[in-house]
């Protein structure tokens, strides 16, 4: 999986957000724990999740 940057998240709708966010989950379950695409995996986790934290939240 390609890392995603916090520049790239703060670019992009929360609904993309949210999907990438899945894709990095299912990347990193999948992936070797200590391999490159589990770490890309979860530091996009992570900067995705940073992101969203600074939005408000969605409707009902």
């Amino acid at each position: 999986m390609k890392l995603v940057t916090r520049f790239e998240a703060a670019a992009l709708p929360t609904k993309e957000l949210r999907g990438l966010y899945r894709q990095a989950f299912n990347a990193q379950a999948l992936a070797l724990p200590g391999t490159q695409n589990h770490q890309d995996a979860l530091a996009s986790m992570h900067n995705i999740e940073a992101e969203l934290a600074l939005r408000p939240p969605c409707g009902p």
